[in-house]
């Protein structure tokens, strides 16, 4: 004590407390003193000197993502997966549990205990080391908040390597924050910082994880086990190593709350004579993880990561807003309905198996709200591409395997991919552009097998007539006069280059990115840049650019609302872990992106692409989609669109209820043609999904301008 001595005049002047606990720290490095060599005197100074702020650390808690139901779980994103509860939520053996297990005279004690640290200096002298520690439960606290608060390397050491001034540092923290929390208060945040082994933080996750219960239902014993953890979670750990461990430490601590009179010795006889039998859960993190049972769901969960990302209501920057949501401990009700997601999943899988080098998928979107009800792909989400099929570009072959059945690739869309042409399902921007310059669905053309075009031609590419840009028409047949309905509903190629050169490629262009799409290609960046070189840009309303499924479905929803775009969404509502709502994430962020009246007469054309007729004109004699009405059993609208070589294929289609895209292609290699026997199965998908989505509900009609 002889070190400490020079400065009991200053102690003294800290009050009966600061004198208490200078004198307990004083004899606390004494067990430390002995390895590490620093002397009292050196410990007793900093003690005196050394700051007391505690900067607490917000506790990560897990966020829960549901499905549109509310009750259907998706997954998990977590850092230390961890539920924080109050200590009126936890059944009141379990804290005593813990109390007996760590720290006895906790309710004592002034944050640091005297006799514990007479009693460790004594075990430590006569073991010639640590052998015993004298921490007190609010000590232990201290640590881990400066552990959890800790900003770089150095700061996490310095919370946690073994010497005396660290010992020092904890003691006289502790003290101070003894003097503004109750004990009560020091012990819910203990419980709920602590780690419990098996990756559980916390009494939540491991009442969780070891017994697949929550904490209020626990029984004595098995309170008694996860107290006994604590000390030595890996040491201990049931789940890992033989029970015989852990159930010797779930006896003493059952002996140590009987003395604290915490329980009968009845009840500690009772608790020790259960078996230790555990039910182990492994909480799922991250979209890798969702179930095997809903593993397609992975797509969706991806996208709504990525959606998470760019919302700056979570963060400055993408990495704070990852953070967020994996500490926020956040309730996320998404979008996605399981009943329509199944039968998406269904109408994929039947066209398409995941085997198959071609991705064929399907997203529909909600018209007036941008709500995502169902993202699915003939694919498995999984990262494990050990067992992929052989890579489809020649190029890419011998280096890599093939993305199929195996990938967590945005395929759908709302991540980085590039995606694919759409074919002619762009003429239904061209047709919106026309329809609001004033042109009415009577404008006509006459449109030949071939028609030598205002556009210039690409370059390096030969042409058949000079230099110009000449496209032609999938068939004979298509020939001849038309006007907007049957234009669409045959898509004759050589009308809608005419009808876009009439309102400018440049003004089609606009259309497309008032409805959502990005430009994703260096090409399609370009060409997009300014009026002067979208205005030559002829491919367009033969879709040459990437899009997609997610972007298209988003577009065309547009047409079914009646105009109102909807920024496409996977959030219904996201709950702060205090159960209070961020009252504008969820809400639909909605405009009037096309006049009402434009969207209701671009709906009367595509009608005739489906054989439900139009209303205002004739359609023509065919359509390329002519059986879908029937099929669907309700008023439905929509295009078909496919690529040069049909190398992709598309179908748009929507009631007033819901909007779908679907698509097939080779997202490894575009030239790698899909082929005309697989060119309605986008059509087929779309048919199915609205048919049997929308199965129950009453049938609504479209309005006609």
């Amino acid at each position: 004590m002889g070190g400490l001595l020079p400065y009991l005049p200053r102690l003294l002047r800290m009050g009966a407390t600061g004198l208490i606990g200078g004198v307990a720290v004083a004899l606390a490095i004494l067990p430390v003193v002995l390895v590490t060599g620093v002397t009292v005197r050196d410990s007793s100074e900093a003690f005196i000197d050394m700051p007391i702020k505690l900067s607490e650390p917000e506790v990560g808690q897990t966020s829960y993502v549901y499905a549109a139901d509310g009750q259907t779980l998706l997954t998990m994103f977590y850092e230390e997966h961890r539920r924080y509860l109050k200590l009126a939520e936890m059944p009141s053996e379990l804290p005593q549990a813990v109390v007996a297990a760590e720290d006895n005279r906790f309710y004592d004690h002034h944050g640091v205990d005297v006799q514990g640290v007479a009693r460790a200096f004594v075990a430590n002298q006569h073991a010639g080391g640590v052998a015993q520690g004298a921490s007190t439960l609010t000590m232990q606290y201290v640590r881990m908040a400066l552990r959890d608060g800790a900003r770089t390397p150095s700061e996490v050491v310095a919370a946690t390597e073994q010497t005396a001034p660290r010992k020092v540092r904890e003691a006289r923290i502790s003290i101070e924050l003894e003097k503004r929390l109750s004990k009560d208060d020091i012990l819910e945040r203990y419980l709920n910082l602590a780690y419990f082994g098996h990756r559980a933080f916390g009494v939540f996750a491991a009442a969780q994880i070891y017994f697949s219960k929550q904490p209020k239902d626990l029984t004595l014993a098995e309170m008694a086990m996860l107290a006994g953890l604590v000390k030595a979670p890996t040491d201990f750990d049931p789940a890992s190593n033989d029970a015989a461990a852990a159930t010797q430490r779930r006896n003493w601590v059952l002996d140590q709350m009987t003395q604290l009179h915490y329980i009968s010795p009845a009840q500690a006889a009772k608790a020790k004579s259960e078996p230790l039998v555990l039910k182990v859960y492994n909480p799922p993190n991250d979209c890798t993880a969702v179930a095997q049972a809903i593993n397609n769901w992975g797509f969706f969960c991806d996208y709504l990561k990525n959606w998470w990302i760019r919302q700056p209501q979570f963060g400055a920057t993408p990495q704070e807003r990852l953070d967020q949501l994996r500490r926020g401990g956040h309730r996320i009700v998404t979008t996605i309905d399981p009943a329509l997601q199944e039968i998406a999943i269904d109408e994929v899988f039947a066209q398409q198996s995941a085997k198959s080098p071609f991705a064929h998928g399907l997203v529909a979107v909600e018209p007036g709200t941008g709500y995502v009800k169902a993202m699915a792909i003939n694919r498995v989400f999984s990262v494990n591409q050990s067992a992929n099929g052989r890579h489809t570009d020649p190029a890419k072959a011998s280096a890599m395997p093939g993305n199929y059945p195996n990938t967590v690739n945005a395929l759908l869309g709302g991540g980085d991919m590039p995606g694919y042409q759409a074919g002619s399902t762009f003429k239904l921007f061209t047709m919106l552009a026309a329809l609001e310059a004033g042109m009415p669905l009577e404008t006509s053309f006459d449109a030949p097998k071939q028609f030598v075009s205002s556009y210039p031609g690409k370059p390096g590419e030969p042409s058949t007539c000079g230099d110009k840009w000449c496209p032609v028409n999938a068939s004979d047949a298509m020939t001849g006069m038309h006007n907007m309905w049957s234009g669409f509903g045959m898509s004759v190629n050589t009308y809608w280059v005419q009808l876009q050169q009439a309102v400018g490629a440049q003004n089609a262009v606009k259309m497309a990115e008032r409805l959502g799409l990005q430009w994703r290609s260096e090409t399609d960046k370009a060409l997009a840049s300014s009026p002067r070189r979208a205005a030559q840009w002829g491919s367009f309303t033969l879709g040459t650019a990437d899009t997609t499924p997610l972007e298209m479905a988003n577009a065309i929803a547009t047409v079914a609302a009646d105009g109102v775009y909807c920024e496409p969404s996977p959030v219904v509502s996201v709950d702060r872990a205090d159960g209070a709502p961020i009252v504008e994430v969820g809400k639909p962020r909605c405009h009037q992106a096309i006049p009402v009246q434009v969207a209701r007469a671009a709906t009367d054309a595509a009608r005739c692409v489906t054989g439900y007729r139009a209303v205002g004109g004739e359609c023509g004699t065919w359509s390329t989609a002519q059986w879908m009405a029937g099929a669907v059993g309700r008023p439905v609208a929509g295009k078909t669109g496919t690529t040069d070589d049909t190398r992709t294929a598309w179908f748009v289609g929507y009631t007033p209820q819901l909007a779908a895209a679907g698509f097939i292609a080779d997202p490894d290699n575009p030239f790698n043609a899909v082929g005309a026997g697989n060119a309605q199965n986008p059509a087929q998908s779309v048919a199915g999904l609205l048919r049997d989505g929308l199965a129950g509900q009453p049938v609504a009609e479209f309005t006609y301008p």
